[in-house]
């Protein structure tokens, strides 16, 4: 593949360095070795979220003991393990009644979890949650905007159904971290789904797609709109303890004039070919960059 990549005048070498799935918005993420690639995203992503009473979602913006829930795929289940609880065994074919819920302006079709579901994450956070599951049947679309002319489907993620983010801009938030008297922090902190390789630091901001040969045939990603990080980056994701350095760090050099201002790292992308196709920790692709 990299005399594929090498007869592309101008094309960047990149390999994917890891690759990472949220089945429970907000929650702790899981490290895959390949990912299906769906109409939402990687298959599973944010295919569950959690709700107050009144059917609106909590993140850990809220929450940020969230970070402490850390899910596990089986075949036919999701394991939940948090501390001070028993393990949560949630069937992947088990829904319970359709329900509506909020995801930012969304109002969207979901199913309830049920009452155990419901009671574990209220005892672990302290207050009444309980835990829903994206309808299928459900299409949630990202900004046309951003995506012009293709139909982006994402599931309870908050804009787009893909995170794309370099290991370089990681090295770099930690060497500015670092050099301020700081901890180094780890990608869990951006919570992005491909990360890349055999870029400069925050040289994805300036790609605009991204494509693998699989053996399923051809994946193609667009980098569509820069991600405007919220306080979650600042939330440790081993103690669930909140801080303010990680996002004073972006500040200082991160402010991106595409977006008013907003202090950005990683890129939001959609899916442009490649469903029912896999991505695998280790394939080199070539990525093409944005002219305007």
């Amino acid at each position: 593949m990299d005399s594929v990549a090498s007869e592309h005048n101008g094309d960047q070498r990149v390999s994917v360095a890891s690759l990472h799935v949220y089945p429970v918005k907000s929650c702790a993420g899981i490290a895959l070795n390949d990912a299906l690639l769906v109409e939402t995203g990687i298959e599973l992503d944010r295919a569950w979220m959690l709700v107050d009473p009144a059917g609106a979602f909590v993140t850990q913006r809220e929450l940020p003991r969230l970070a402490l829930v850390r899910p596990t795929l089986k075949s036919e289940e999701m394991v939940l393990r948090a501390p001070g609880m028993l393990a949560l065994h949630v069937a992947l074919d088990r829904v319970e009644q359709p329900v509506r819920v909020k995801v930012w302006n969304d109002e969207v079709g979901a199913y309830d979890m049920g009452a155990l579901c419901a009671q574990w994450f209220s005892d672990f956070v302290g207050q009444p949650l309980r835990l829903v599951r994206f309808d299928p049947q459900q299409k949630r679309l990202s900004d046309p905007r951003w995506t012009g002319a293709l139909d982006a489907e994402y599931a309870f993620a908050d804009a787009f159904p893909m995170l794309v983010a370099s290991s370089a801009g990681l090295d770099e938030v930690n060497r500015r971290l670092q050099a301020q008297g700081h901890a180094p922090v780890t990608m869990a902190r951006f919570r992005p789904n491909l990360v890349l390789d055999g870029l400069d630091a925050h040289g994805e901001d300036a790609l605009d797609e991204i494509v693998f040969d699989t053996a399923e045939g051809v994946v193609r990603l667009k980098l569509v709109k820069p991600c405007a990080r919220c306080p979650i980056p600042d939330v440790d994701p081993l103690t669930g303890e909140t801080g303010t350095a990680v996002r004073d760090t972006l500040a200082g050099y991160r402010a991106d004039a595409r977006l008013g201002g907003k202090i950005t790292f990683g890129m939001n992308a959609v899916i442009v070919e490649g469903l029912e196709r896999v991505l695998r920790v280790g394939m080199v692709g070539r990525a093409t960059f944005r002219f305007d």
